[in-house]
């Protein structure tokens, strides 16, 4: 099984022991920890080493709860995660469980790629057109990769729409190399 895979299971029995005022509380601690567990060498190697003691990484993770307002079953989580050897998949949950709360919301994950960084209005722009089109709410996650040369990338679910220069020499080369 792969993390995500897993990240997602875990994600969705804590969802389903969260009551509705505690969903977003609970996402902005996991998406607080879980990034502060991606960007941190020093944090993740806290909570992957066996060196360091079950009572010292949950101290870790209630302290970082805590000063993220997490709700109290977090604490009870963080445990079980800590006993399976799992909270090293703090981001992979975290990813998860923003997806379930979104889907709750009926938001639309989507995830737009530029050559170059976009503007605020190009942005609003962008995620209007996206709503209108989709029929229902969107959540946009602007991104930024030069490769690309020009255009956009959009991907909604496992569809790709690619409207790059990279994606159309990409497309010319495999016309070519099959005639």
């Amino acid at each position: 099984m792969n993390k995500s895979t897993i990240g997602r299971r875990y994600a969705s029995a804590l969802f389903q022991l969260l009551d509705e005022s505690g969903i977003e509380s609970a996402r902005n601690a996991l998406e607080g920890i879980g990034r502060g567990l991606s960007e941190t060498p020093a944090l993740k190697h806290v909570l992957a080493s066996p060196v360091f003691k079950f009572e010292e990484k949950q101290a870790v993770l209630d302290e970082l709860g805590r000063r993220a307002h997490a709700p109290a079953v977090l604490h009870d989580f963080f445990t079980q995660l800590l006993k399976k050897n799992r909270a090293i998949l703090l981001p992979e949950i975290a990813e998860a469980f923003a997806d379930l709360a979104d889907q709750r919301k009926g938001i639309q994950k989507v995830w737009v790629t530029s050559a170059t960084e976009l503007g605020a209005n190009e942005q609003q722009h962008i995620q209007s057109q996206l709503s209108q089109t989709l029929k229902h709410d969107v959540g946009v996650t602007f991104e930024v990769n030069p490769k690309l040369m020009a255009g956009l990338q959009i991907k909604i679910g496992s569809l790709v729409f690619d409207n790059t220069v990279l994606g159309r020499l990409a497309s010319l080369q495999t016309q070519l190399t099959k005639g």
